[in-house]
């Protein structure tokens, strides 16, 4: 949506609360329902989306008043501080400017981030409009380097010109232009460690291809901007991860989607990525057994968790691989290629695999 369009979707919403107050009703706001209940796995999609149960949140319930109001307080401070200023803020601006205490009490309207966070959320629900539609952007949190050269806000960005750091990719990922995209596939992974090794040894030059890091989870300015350089420009996607549940994890949502997240999974999800490694496969193929971390209660109950989601249980790879996990009673982190070499997962891991497409699906 364009900045008025955003404003509009708003300004609906307000409009719709005065009608009720003139019509003397109790103000009412309806959303639909944001729990597990309510998430489906579309699999003509092969995305997470939100199901058709809905909810209500009225001023005149005690139950619902003081959310109703920081939903009301957080929405008028989008669009009157963000929107009609033209101005970005944080999660955490958001937080301390609904911050307040309610006239006529000694109750805060908010306590906690958490709680304007989730009014967000459930301002994007209700109206279709993304959080960074609304200008308001998380924490950066993530690298990329590759022939790319981009325009951000006016300035003209080189992504091959950026030295150590490489560029540092921004919550909203909106705004921002390509100009140039010299690229055969785009390389994700979750330790920011390792794009560090890969950039020093100019991986991304030598190979063709983007490179991309976050520090564990990916973010939501990440999740998009590899959706977008997939759509735009119809570059494969491949997922590096350490050979874990948790890695698994990481490339389901990527793919798939999440369940926080299901509203926005359209513009977040990418059904055709594939997982690149680090597999139970490779343990044994480049003995990594040696540096093997052994599995605690949590592992195994995120392993039992992960392999029963509706898009795994049926997929007989990645079943083997939440078998072998269990059997070898262990993980291990993708540094521990390193043994074999400091440029060992630059110079043959990850070209070989790629070139063999020895992918996970």
């Amino acid at each position: 949506m364009s900045k008025d369009d955003s404003k509009k979707a708003l300004k609906e919403l307000g409009s719709k609360i005065v009608h009720q107050v003139k019509k003397g009703k109790n103000p009412e706001i309806e959303f639909p329902l944001r729990n597990l209940s309510n998430i489906v796995y579309d699999k003509k999609s092969k995305t997470l989306k939100l199901g058709q149960k809905t909810g209500t949140r009225s001023f005149f319930n005690v139950a619902h008043s003081k959310k109703f109001l920081q939903t009301v307080e957080v929405a008028s401070v989008i669009k009157e501080k963000l929107l009609d200023s033209g101005k970005h803020s944080s999660l955490r601006d958001v937080f301390y400017m609904v911050k307040k205490t309610i006239p006529g009490t000694k109750v805060n309207l908010v306590d906690d981030q958490t709680e304007s966070d989730k009014a967000i959320e459930d301002l994007e629900v209700m109206t279709g409009i993304s959080r960074e539609e609304m200008h308001v952007n998380a924490n950066k949190n993530g690298s990329v380097a590759g022939k790319v050269i981009i325009e951000d806000r006016g300035d003209t960005i080189d992504w091959s010109k950026l030295g150590s750091g490489g560029w540092s990719i921004p919550s909203n990922v909106e705004e921002i232009t390509f100009k140039k995209v010299d690229a055969k596939y785009v390389l994700y992974m979750e330790k920011a460690a390792v794009w560090e090794r890969l950039n020093e040894d100019k991986y991304w030059q030598k190979n063709d291809a983007i490179i991309l890091a976050s520090q564990g989870q990916t973010t939501r300015g990440i999740r998009r901007l590899l959706q977008r350089l997939y759509e735009e420009y119809n570059l494969p996607i491949y997922v590096c991860c350490d050979g874990d549940i948790y890695g698994a994890y990481i490339y389901s949502v990527i793919k798939y989607g999440s369940i926080a997240l299901s509203h926005a999974s359209e513009r977040l999800t990418i059904p055709s990525v594939r997982y690149i490694g680090i597999t139970m496969d490779d343990i044994e193929k480049y003995d990594l057994k040696k540096h093997f971390i052994t599995l605690d209660e949590k592992d195994y109950a995120r392993i039992k968790q992960v392999s029963e989601y509706e898009w795994f249980k049926d997929n007989k790879d990645w079943q083997r691989q939440f078998k072998m996990m269990k059997e070898f009673k262990a993980k291990v982190e993708i540094q521990a290629l390193s043994a074999r070499g400091i440029s060992f997962i630059s110079e043959e891991y990850l070209p070989k695999k790629i070139k063999n497409k020895e992918f996970l699906d």
